[in-house]
């Protein structure tokens, strides 16, 4: 009888005012060990009436992943992966369960990711498929989750479905598509620049099958992190082999007239995290990528070009040739100075600065330097160098310091209206200013030295007596540069 008495449950559990009384008759414990059955009709029943009766019960849910339920709801989709209802059933309790840090963790110590992408590809209604994406959303956010949907090859069945559906303007497949979009940008999260990807291989080579030997728990976690950080990186690598980029650039210009947003969002911050590794970068450039996300900047939606702008970005730091690209057209430079202007959105005007610094640092043009100066990018600089972060004030000392080096006398006129020398003198006197900021600051007022005008306001802003001061500075590096200024304020160098 216990198959037709757990069917009688599953039936009972529907009304919501039954729930009660089968918790207090201790139901949930005794359905569980059925969950060890063969018999697929005792599974199917016991599943149902398991996932109704703790259905929005955060106390019995944990119960249930305390007890080892986990491990059985994968045996099930693993043995029974092509009986539809009992797939249902599995997956309706996963996505009950998923959201759980104690869940995720003990998914990661099974096989789910391989069966859920399994299911993801087998997947041919829109119901199954929004389950199965809600899952590996859930999944997505736990590191060693992230790193086995990658290994069971999880890029390969997204692309494959973004492909499929991009060009279907049907609502349901529009959710689909942007259900996809949010995934990739998951799984491309926390992925790593080329300096700090780097260091964790230095960190993780050789390590890898030595984890359990490390010396203490901290060392163990953080060479952990690193290769949880490689497998993401390999995770974007292969997603642009794959042909990724264009299928999302695709996704957003055909929803770029809808009401709709939602779409558009999720396939920029997929984009935008995939421009992440240096590898992906010069690929990008090959497909002429850089090209195509410029004709989607002429969008007026600010969102979108806040995060096409990062993205922008990402591809100029680091990548002469991308640089040297966005530097060519002039009205995507004039169009960077008017965002710069933006006063009532303070995040598309910090990155449109940083992308307008990023293309100056990296081209070392005389042609892009009179072409800033030209469109009156130059006072954006300056105030860009008295931000309230460190790394986006060296930014911005760093695009001066190399527009001075190569050409100091277009540029004066510019520097004294922007109140260059002043900033500077301010950040030298402002305690809180970090050494590094400190030193960029002093090279940049030697590089200023070399004009008569510019030399004669530090002479009159008495910037000597500050860096005076700096000599006796806790940092080395801070004395050093201050001594160095003042060789050059007396013609001693």
């Amino acid at each position: 009888c216990a198959v037709k008495s757990a069917q009688v449950l599953a039936e009972i559990a529907k009304n919501e005012e039954m729930k009660k009384p089968c918790i207090e008759a201790d139901l949930v414990p005794t359905l569980i060990p059925l969950l060890e059955s063969t018999d697929q009709e005792m599974l199917l029943h016991a599943g149902r009436a398991i996932g109704r009766i703790c259905y929005e019960n955060r106390d019995l849910q944990e119960e249930l992943v305390k007890v080892g339920v986990i491990p059985s709801l994968v045996r099930i989709l693993t043995d029974y992966a092509e009986s539809e209802p009992l797939v249902h059933v599995d997956l309706l309790a996963l996505c009950n369960l998923a959201v759980l840090d104690t869940a995720k963790e003990a998914l990661s110590k099974t096989r789910v990711a391989e069966q859920l992408v399994k299911q993801l590809r087998r997947a041919e209604n829109h119901e199954r498929l929004e389950m199965v994406f809600e899952i590996l959303q859930a999944l997505a956010e736990n590191d060693a989750l992230k790193v086995q949907l990658v290994e069971a090859g999880v890029e390969e069945a997204l692309s494959k479905i973004l492909l499929r559906l991009q060009v279907s303007s049907q609502p349901e497949d529009t959710c689909i598509v942007k259900a996809a979009s949010d995934l990739t940008a998951s799984l491309l999260l926390g992925a790593i620049k080329p300096k700090a990807l780097l260091l964790s291989k230095q960190k993780a080579t050789g390590e890898r099958t030595n984890l359990q030997q490390c010396g203490n728990q901290r060392e163990a976690t953080a060479n952990g992190f690193c290769l949880s950080m490689l497998y993401c990186n390999g995770s974007c690598i292969r997603m642009v082999q794959l042909g990724v980029i264009h299928q999302l650039l695709d996704l957003w210009e055909k929803h770029a007239e809808s009401d709709d947003v939602s779409v558009q969002h999720a396939a920029l911050s997929a984009l935008r995290n995939l421009a992440i590794p240096v590898v992906n970068e010069v690929q990008k450039l090959e497909e002429g990528v850089t090209e195509r996300i410029q004709e989607v900047l002429r969008s007026e939606m600010l969102p979108v070009q806040f995060k096409l702008l990062g993205t922008l970005r990402t591809l100029a730091d680091g990548q002469a040739d991308a640089a040297e690209i966005l530097a060519q057209d002039r009205l995507l430079l004039k169009r960077l100075v008017q965002w710069c202007n933006v006063n009532d959105n303070s995040s598309i005007c910090g990155e449109a600065k940083r992308l307008l610094s990023s293309i100056l640092r990296h081209t070392r043009s005389q042609e892009v330097v009179r072409a800033i100066q030209e469109a009156q990018g130059v006072k954006h600089l300056v105030s860009m160098m008295m931000s309230e972060e460190a790394a986006i004030q060296n930014e911005a000392l760093s695009a001066l310091a190399a527009a001075s080096a190569i050409d100091l006398e277009t540029l004066e006129e510019s520097f004294k209206e922007s109140q260059l020398v002043p900033s500077l003198h301010k950040l030298l006197q402002d305690d809180n200013t970090s050494p590094e900021v400190k030193c960029n600051s002093v090279g940049l007022l030697c590089s200023l030295l070399k004009s008569g005008n510019l030399r004669q306001e530090i002479e009159e802003a008495k910037i000597k007596e500050t860096l005076e001061e700096l000599c006796s500075h806790n940092s080395a590096a801070v004395l050093e540069e201050a001594v160095r200024a003042l060789q050059v304020l007396r013609g001693e160098t």
